[in-house]
């Protein structure tokens, strides 16, 4: 199975959740300890060993905020 990387550009995150709602493996989630200084709440992934390098979360996001490598 494929491994991934997940990256977020936080800064230009607007905490839509937008990318939690279609990650097969559940791993995207919004960190609510955490804004950026535009003042909203972040995406994060809770277990990158997961991540299976789909690109949903990242096709989605209508900022281009997050980036996925594909791990080999």
């Amino acid at each position: 199975m494929p491994k991934g990387k997940v990256t977020f550009a936080t800064e230009s995150c607007k905490g839509c959740e937008l990318c939690t709602t279609v990650c097969p493996v559940k791993i995207v989630i919004m960190d609510f300890t955490r804004m950026n200084t535009k003042g909203y709440n972040i995406a994060t992934v809770k277990d990158m060993d997961k991540c299976n390098a789909c690109g949903s979360c990242a096709k989605i996001c209508p900022d281009s905020v997050i980036t996925v490598e594909r791990i080999d």
